[in-house]
């Protein structure tokens, strides 16, 4: 009996050592994840803990968070196992902010100014529910079969499809959601955010205010080789800095979403590793540092909170839009963009019209173009701020689809020759993109007629 107890408390301790080695050390990761995704979800898109739970945080590891909210205190909270609890608060137009143990909730803050649109136009130029079209060269049970099958069946779980929305010629032509979710849900884009902070230098170019050819403006950088670095190497993600994106362990990226305080400066303080535009690197930390490089454009902090909506999100009507801040105040431009599927996909048909919203122009035509353009060392699969089929990633896809791409599957596919946009919002990284997308376009044929 002696020896099985002592087998017991070698076997107990052999776990202690293992768990603290493994897994401890992400904790603080791990509760941060749960406490930034229960606020948001909950206050943005009032999810309750059960499907936040069933969902959202359905990753491993991250199912071993304990969830809480306050719904009069506006925040919530979640630790595992007791230990490395954090909180996340909600503010009204700024979402949800992980904070830590220093950060004043109490301090005063400003928000976006918002304008919503109202010109009666049925959508996407206007919020009035769209009629009906049929296109006659639509094989509409094809199309059908491509959106159904993107769903799981009943008792399923592994496709994890929450919507697909189709836009063909600026009309709806399927719209499917999963159980918990329609029209008006607003799902996290995760990295789609990128497209849309790299989108407002376009804007700023046109504006006259910005050469994305000159180096970036950044102190730190001028008395060392980071010096050459442009913001067109910062866009196309090939500034040869050092920087490791790896989600299922504590990275760069990891301990920027979940610890930094000022995201912004997370790739800023990183040394050169490449000379620039000699080695392509994914980076979050990049397009945060983006996010700060546009900040400092602005006389004010309100100015910059203003300008991402009035030039771009309100602008094309999308009001359920809204990009979370870090606790320094930065719009966290890698990661946190939250809006309605619908809104979603007006901003593809900004860039299927190149730019052109509703006979304004937001960005130069050559914009869209320079999105889409391969950058190097990508081997065709990445542009500036946005995803590429160029390099036949996916192999039944026009090579000329470009995508904003987010964690867990999310995907705004524009189709510039086949005048179409896809949205997919969903829970799953092995989703089967080339079914769906081949799907609605082999179902599309050349001629259209309504």
């Amino acid at each position: 009996m002696k020896k099985f107890f002592k087998y017991v408390a070698f076997g107990f301790l052999a776990f202690l050592i293992y768990f603290g080695i493994t897994t401890y050390p992400k904790l603080d990761l791990i509760s941060g994840f749960s406490a930034k995704s229960m606020a948001s979800g909950h206050f943005l898109d009032n999810r309750s803990t059960e499907m936040i739970q069933q969902g959202d945080n359905d990753i491993p590891l991250v199912r071993l968070a304990k969830l809480g909210y306050d719904d009069i205190g506006k925040y919530a909270t979640a630790s595992v196992y007791g230990l490395k609890k954090r909180k996340a608060i909600y503010r009204e137009g700024l979402g949800a902010t992980l904070i830590n143990d220093d950060f004043d909730a109490t301090k005063p803050y400003e928000v976006p100014k918002r304008t919503k649109l109202n010109n009666h136009l049925p959508f996407p130029y206007g919020n009035v529910e769209p009629k009906d079209t049929i296109f006659s060269n639509i094989d509409y049970k094809k199309l059908q079969a491509a959106v159904d099958n993107a769903f799981d069946e009943k008792g399923q779980k592994n496709k994890r499809t929450r919507s697909v929305l189709v836009i063909y010629k600026d009309k709806i032509i399927a719209e499917k959601y999963a159980d918990g979710f329609n029209k008006n849900s607003r799902i996290l884009g995760w990295s789609m955010t990128k497209s849309i902070t790299g989108t407002l230098f376009g804007i700023l170019q046109k504006q006259g205010k910005m050469n994305i050819m000159k180096p970036a403006p950044i102190a730190e950088w001028k008395n060392d080789k980071r010096a050459k670095i442009t913001l067109n190497d910062l866009l196309h993600m090939n500034s040869g800095l050092e920087w490791e994106e790896q989600y299922d362990k504590i990275c760069d990226a990891t301990k920027m979403l979940f610890q930094a305080e000022d995201m912004s400066r997370s790739q800023l303080e990183k040394p050169s590793a490449f000379e620039p535009n000699t080695h392509w690197n994914y980076s979050s930390g990049t397009t945060n540092l983006l996010s700060g490089i546009l900040r400092k454009q602005f006389k004010t902090h309100q100015e910059y909170l203003d300008f991402w909506y009035s030039s771009l999100l309100d602008k094309i009507s999308m009001n359920s839009a809204i990009v979370e801040t870090d606790m320094a105040g930065n719009f966290v431009g890698s990661s946190y963009g939250w809006a309605t599927t619908r809104d979603w996909v007006k901003f593809g048909l900004l860039y299927l019209h190149k730019g052109n919203w509703n006979g304004e122009q937001l960005f130069d035509e050559s914009w869209a173009k320079y999105v889409a353009t391969p950058t190097n060392t990508s081997n065709g699969n990445y542009g500036a701020q946005f995803w590429l089929n160029a390099g036949g990633k996916f192999p039944d896809v026009p090579k000329d689809m470009y995508y904003a791409s987010g964690f867990q599957g999310q995907m705004v596919a524009i189709f510039p020759s086949n005048d179409l946009v896809i949205v997919r919002m969903g829970l799953s990284e092995e989703f089967d993109f080339n079914g769906l997308l081949h799907g609605v376009v082999s179902s599309i044929t050349a001629k259209s007629t309504k």
